[in-house]
């Protein structure tokens, strides 16, 4: 990392997730990247923190327990404004990626991520990011299975989470829904399978 994109001292980053270990891990990596790290377990901790140390990154989990990070989000931005938030998710999908640009955040990464790709998404250029940034369109048709996967995700997130009413809307039982979620999102085949 060079000078120009070596964080500043004076702000500090937030990491808002609730497994305690990737917590830990990231913020070892993240500290020793130059960031003075804080890090809350929950989404009222991550308001208390924001109010007292005015972070000027957050690195901010989808999944908070029962909470939803993409809530968070503009709770975070109306504290400090020009924050910069990065969701992190193991349930990458197009419709949570979009809802989480919308909602403030600067960037949307999957895990596993490593402490280098963190880094890369929060020192960027802090020019607006569009969702031409984030999404490329797939050069070939997604699979049915796929196809659900991000159909879901987007009724999941109109309902702001609600599991109850998205089966609802998706005709389905709650849960089926459930199991589904429960899967980690269907992967298309790599090249040459």
């Amino acid at each position: 990392m060079n000078d120009s994109t070596r964080p500043s001292p004076t702000q500090p980053l937030l990491i808002v997730d609730d497994d305690p270990t990737f917590a830990r891990v990231l913020a070892r990596a993240l500290g020793s990247r130059g960031f003075e790290v804080i890090t809350a377990g929950n989404a009222d901790e991550a308001r208390a923190a924001t109010r007292r140390h005015h972070p000027r990154y957050c690195v901010l989990d989808l999944k908070l327990g029962e909470e939803n990070g993409l809530r968070l989000i503009p709770d975070l931005k109306a504290l400090v404004p020009d924050m910069r938030v990065l969701l992190l998710t193991g349930y990458a999908s197009i419709a949570t990626a979009v809802e989480a640009i919308k909602r403030g955040a600067h960037d949307y990464l999957s895990k596993p991520v490593d402490a280098d790709a963190v880094v890369r998404a929060l020192m960027e250029a802090d020019a607006p990011a569009g969702e031409d940034d984030v999404i490329d369109a797939p050069e070939a048709p997604l699979a049915l299975r796929r196809l659900e996967w991000e159909h879901i995700q987007r009724v999941l997130t109109e309902c702001d989470g609600n599991i109850s009413e998205t089966a609802r809307r998706l005709g389905m039982h709650r849960r089926t829904l459930q199991r589904k979620l429960s899967k980690h999102p269907v992967r298309e085949r790599p090249e040459g399978e």
